[in-house]
């Protein structure tokens, strides 16, 4: 950490400002480091009940932010000189839907004007976010997607793994990625579980670690695989499909032995010790790109 505030107190005052709002999960401090290691100045808005506290260190500028506060989010941003900035990190839409959830997520005025148009017009999940970018751009301030700065993170195509999934898994990954992806299409979620060619378990609000657990409960025997992809239109700005050490270890402890992924559009985090858990778990792990159809059993394990 004082590495850290070594850095920031070496930083130019007039380096570019980036702007990042912050959800769930490690992928916020990765991509906030790697914007300080490119000489940027962090202005960070974490979301409350969701962001790394540790994101305080990393970044130059932080502060809390309700999930509701659209306007109070523009006006910080604005005030610290951000023109561009970028999304990381899960928002845990079940948490909407928690007793006394009000006192945490009431939407300011600009946010509720923002939903009763939406309302009125018909709107689905990611429909959202895009508005509420719309409603930033309005103000001079545009987003990136996280992974423009840093690209590395996207996973390439290849077998990540030693051992190679059989003929059986195979069919259940043609046949998961097929589900996948109408799931996608119709905004439910981005991961599902299949074992002998039946849908065991599918991703919807709760996330990938609760669906995962689902499936070690249903299925007892284990032996199943997972297929997580990205929308079929997916906007690279937000809920980017990303797999972690900890995607692997909810699925070894729930019996699960496959995780196949979308090359290109999905974030790796960690990948060196990724892939060595998966080694160490005889877990199978391959990345496929839309619409490959070679057998995957014939991949030479991937570099990455």
């Amino acid at each position: 950490m004082e590495n850290q505030k070594t850095l920031f107190k070496t930083t130019r005052v007039d380096t570019p400002q980036i702007g990042l709002i912050a959800g769930w999960g490690e992928f916020p401090i990765v991509i906030a480091e790697a914007l300080v290691k490119q000489g940027r100045r962090v202005v960070c808005l974490g979301i409350r009940d969701h962001a790394d506290p540790a994101l305080q260190e990393i970044c130059h500028e932080f502060t809390w932010i309700g999930m509701g506060r659209l306007n109070r989010s523009i006006a910080y941003l604005k005030r610290h000189g951000v023109r561009q900035a970028t999304m990381a990190g899960k928002i845990w839409k079940f948490r909407l839907f928690e007793p006394w959830a009000w006192i945490h997520y009431l939407p300011d005025l600009r946010l509720t004007r923002l939903v009763l148009r939406l309302l009125k017009e018909g709107f689905r999940d990611d429909q959202i976010l895009l508005a509420v970018i719309q409603e930033f751009a309005k103000d001079g301030i545009s987003f990136e997607p996280a992974t423009h700065f840093a690209p590395e993170l996207l996973v390439k195509s290849g077998l990540l793994t030693r051992r190679k999934p059989n003929t059986a898994q195979e069919r259940d990954i043609q046949y998961g990625w097929k589900i996948a992806k109408e799931m996608g299409r119709l905004d439910i979620g981005q991961s599902v579980i299949v074992r002998d060619g039946l849908v065991i378990a599918v991703e919807a609000l709760e996330g990938t670690d609760r669906c995962i657990e689902r499936a070690g409960e249903l299925c007892k025997a284990g032996g199943f695989i997972m297929v997580k992809v990205a929308k079929p239109e997916q906007d690279m700005r937000f809920d980017v499909p990303t797999v972690g050490v900890q995607t692997l270890e909810k699925l070894a402890n729930a019996g699960g032995k496959v995780l196949a992924i979308e090359a290109d559009k999905t974030i790796l985090l960690n990948q060196k010790e990724f892939i060595n858990f998966a080694d160490r778990h005889r877990l199978i792990v391959v990345a496929l790109k839309a619409g490959q159809m070679e057998p995957i059993s014939s991949f030479n394990t991937s570099s990455c």
